[in-house]
């Protein structure tokens, strides 16, 4: 790899979010993904870069209309950020297109899964349409003509708009505009009946959009339309809520979410075909730049394709199913207090089951020794579990603590309704503090056991969201461990009552002592290093932007440490870069799973080897800005286990990248015929789960 010492020794956050999304894509081009699974890809590519347009490019743009436009740590100016940010979006969007109508579509049609478009419908299926259009579609839609009395219409964010080019010989003004939402509510595609399939066996399947183009003329008489093109606007969806003049954030919150439908706009999706004229009004009436106008082939919100994998049941074009394994020791019938009395269980989802996590909170929610539950809540799903046994557990008179993370960024309104049901139970609800969200994930039960008071503690990586668990790796700890339970009832202390950061005997927390810890310890090793001692550094983050972190680790690097970074999204560190980091390889894992979990592993000189677990990336907000937790690894045995999961993903050769010194990444391959592929999470699955 050739060096370029001329670099800068930080790269743009949201440049290095891009590159994660394109690794994303690349899942859908791979030949070693199943098809229903490549499209699955192309929607969550989708859906990240609505939340990439959403959040990030908002506050860029933001920041670039402000006083704030200064350089960042990797010296480029909010506006010149946006520019490269918006040539490569438009690389990635024309490669999604791309790899959706020559790959997928095509690969799909082999197996008996087709779009039809209109041209090819047979006329049996268009008569079947308009039926179904007038059935299903014209009664709930609103066409708007345009004129003073009638003006555009407010477009929600992400909603499907068609924009209809009219010519009508009676107006002044040969051409006119009309607009017509499509309700959320209408499915994005049709399944076509298979009796009027030429091949009955096969899924013939029609976009929404298609269907009203075919009848549009329904909806406009005496006036000739011209065309009819889909269009989508994103707008800003960043909350903002002034915590200094809020009395009460719950219902601040509430008043301030249907704000999130039309904030500013940042992005027109429009489709290929449709008139520059009319592509020039609807980018004026949205002010917008020319290059924030993105022109593709295709439906222009393909995650409303998300549904159809779920939908058809082609195991042979999916990845093989698997039911979570549920150690002997965590399952429905075990006496999980007393079996977590015993040592500390570790799980590893979604390879393990969250059943017992579940079990866990049911148990205590049930049995009558047990006083107390306390809980934090960052996302749980609009249907959860978990909810009804903490309301379950404060209906049968137990003290039950929440701690609801109400700014949890798309879930904010799914935790109002749980906060609701939950105070309604009778159970304490809080919001944390003040301007720092909740992002440690921590499970306390307070149990009566003879004459004395026990905790038991369940500390995770990820999130109490059942849905999430199956699709996302994460860590969770049983534990009853003195020392670690007293840290965590110290820090629910502090949660409730807004009490400074508590002293804490084995346990760190955020603000603040998440990053001296990790700081101590990259110090260490590096001082291990320089006397000649093992000195190493495993990290498997989804993120890495703290510049002080960024710093110690070349510090470190430059006196002799070796570093491997499994970061899954956002790298800010430049590796391989001459004299600076030598020593210091980044992996990124893209693969079935989305990588979640957090560790921390230092080699100690090889005397006591230091892992911890922890809710907290390396990223400014998380360490400075959250209310984070990490726990060290204390179990020898589950220790070991988890050092041998992270020498699992460095040897991963399948479906992991490596990152160049110019943020460039490149994807590990077989070096020869000797070398046997390596797919961790694939390895994980077979020893861990049954495969199906």
């Amino acid at each position: 790899m050739t060096i370029n010492n001329n670099l800068r020794p930080y790269l743009h956050p949201e440049l290095s979010l891009l590159a994660f999304n394109q690794r994303v894509l690349n899942m859908a081009l791979s030949p070693s993904t199943p098809v229903l699974e490549k499209l699955r890809f192309l929607c969550i590519f989708s859906s990240n870069m609505d939340e990439f347009f959403e959040i990030r490019v908002s506050g860029l743009k933001a920041r670039a209309q402000s006083a704030l436009a200064t350089e960042g740590i990797d010296g480029l100016t909010p506006q010149v950020a946006l520019e490269q940010i918006a040539d490569k979006a438009h690389e990635l969007t024309d490669l999604q297109y791309q790899t959706l109508n020559n790959q997928v579509m095509p690969e799909l049609k082999e197996h008996g899964i087709v779009f039809l478009p209109p041209q090819n419908w047979s006329e049996e299926q268009r008569k079947w349409l308009k039926r179904y259009f007038k059935r299903e579609v014209l009664p709930v839609l609103t066409p708007i003509r345009l004129d003073p009395a009638h003006p555009f219409p407010l477009t929600i964010n992400k909603g499907l708009s068609i924009v209809v080019d009219l010519h009508d010989p009676d107006r002044d003004d040969f051409h006119n505009i009309a607009v017509v939402p499509a309700p959320r509510i209408l499915p994005r595609f049709v399944r076509l009946p298979s009796q009027l399939s030429a091949n009955h066996d096969e899924y013939e399947y029609v976009y929404l959009s298609s269907i009203i183009h075919d009848n549009i003329n329904r909806l406009f008489k005496n006036v000739n339309v011209l065309g009819c093109h889909q269009f989508r606007i994103t707008r800003n969806s960043d909350l903002y809520v002034d915590l200094e003049e809020v009395e009460d954030l719950a219902r601040a919150l509430e008043g301030e979410l249907p704000s999130r439908l039309y904030g500013e706009a940042v992005r027109l999706e429009v489709s290929l075909k449709c008139p520059k004229r009319i592509v020039r009004f609807l980018q004026e009436r949205f002010q917008l730049e020319d290059n924030a106008v993105y022109r593709v082939d295709g439906p222009v919100n393909l995650n409303r394709l998300l549904s159809l994998p779920e939908l058809l049941d082609r195991p042979n074009i999916k990845y093989p199913y698997f039911s979570p394994s549920v150690p002997e020791l965590l399952n429905q019938q075990a006496d999980l207090f007393a079996n977590i009395t015993n040592g500390d269980l570790l799980l590893h989802h979604p390879f393990q089951s969250f059943t017992p996590v579940i079990e866990f909170l049911r148990q205590a929610a049930t049995d009558p020794n047990v006083l107390a539950i306390k809980q934090t809540l960052y996302r749980t799903g609009s249907e959860s579990i978990m909810i009804e046994h903490l309301v379950s557990a404060a209906k049968a008179g137990k003290e039950v603590t929440v701690i609801v993370e109400l700014m949890a960024r798309f879930d904010e309104a799914n935790n109002l309704t749980s906060a609701q049901r939950l105070q309604k139970a009778g159970a304490h609800v809080v919001y944390g503090i003040v301007g720092k969200k909740t992002h440690a994930k921590m499970l306390l039960i307070v149990r009566k056991e003879g004459s004395r008071l026990k905790r038991y503690v369940h500390v995770g990586t990820g999130n109490y969201h059942q849905g999430n668990t199956r699709i996302y790796t994460d860590y969770g700890l049983f534990t009853c461990n003195n020392k670690i339970t007293q840290d965590v009832h110290e820090i629910f202390l502090q949660l409730t009552t807004q009490g400074p950061n508590p002293e804490l005997a084995t346990a760190f927390q955020s603000p603040n002592g998440i990053s001296e810890m990790l700081l101590e310890n990259i110090e260490q090793e590096a001082s291990n290093a320089e006397a000649g001692d093992p000195a190493r550094i495993i990290a498997k983050i989804n993120g890495l932007s703290s510049p002080s972190i960024i710093d110690a680790l070349y510090n470190a690097s430059q006196r002799g440490v070796q570093i491997d970074l499994i970061v899954r999204g956002i790298c800010c560190l430049r590796p391989g870069l001459e004299g600076l980091s030598d020593n210091i390889r980044v992996h990124s894992v893209i693969g079935r799973f989305l990588e979640h979990n957090r560790v921390y592993y230092f080699e100690n000189a090889a005397e006591q080897k230091n892992v911890f677990i922890s809710s907290a990336d390396w990223m400014q907000r998380n360490l400075r800005n959250r209310i984070e937790f990490c726990i060290p690894i204390l179990n020898k045995k589950i220790k070991e286990i988890i050092i041998k999961d992270l020498y699992s993903y460095l040897n991963d050769n399948s479906n992991s990248w490596f990152m160049q010194s110019d943020g460039q990444y490149a994807q590990s391959v077989h070096l020869n015929s000797d070398t046997q592929p390596h797919n961790a999470q694939q390895s994980l699955l077979e020893n861990l789960a049954e495969l199906l």
